[in-house]
């Protein structure tokens, strides 16, 4: 079966999620999340796009992105050879880093992001 194709145009935002193959660590320290931010940092800005929060778990990610372009693919594609080039080689290891490929959800700003914040009420 075919895999679907991804959903891209300008000014889309996604919510990205990757996870190490057999939920293993894809950060081992500091180091390495020192490196994934550094790496990060320079597809966004050659890609263009725009990160508007992420968090770094101990085998996955999240990114909240914005792209300028329509190249959501273009820049994960760089930005994961990147990063599983580096960590393979600080680490002494070759072969994949993440399981399968990394999901991309397709975020309507006014409704997925406002859904899942639960409203509290201090009074």
């Amino acid at each position: 079966m075919a895999r679907s194709l991804r959903i891209q145009f300008p000014g889309a935002f996604y919510h990205i999620t990757c996870r190490g193959i057999e939920r293993r660590k894809i950060f081992m320290d500091d180091k390495d999340r020192s490196r994934f931010f550094v790496l990060l940092t320079g597809s966004l800005e050659i890609y263009q796009v725009v990160l508007n929060a992420y968090i770094m778990m101990t085998n996955h990610f999240h990114l909240l992105i914005q792209t300028k372009k329509a190249n959501c693919s273009e820049f994960m594609r760089h930005f994961n050879i990147c990063y599983t080039g580096w960590f393979n080689w600080r680490h002494n290891r070759c072969g994949n880093l993440y399981q399968g490929r990394y999901k991309a959800y397709l975020v309507d700003a006014d409704n997925y992001l406002l859904g899942s914040i639960k409203v509290s009420s201090f009074e």
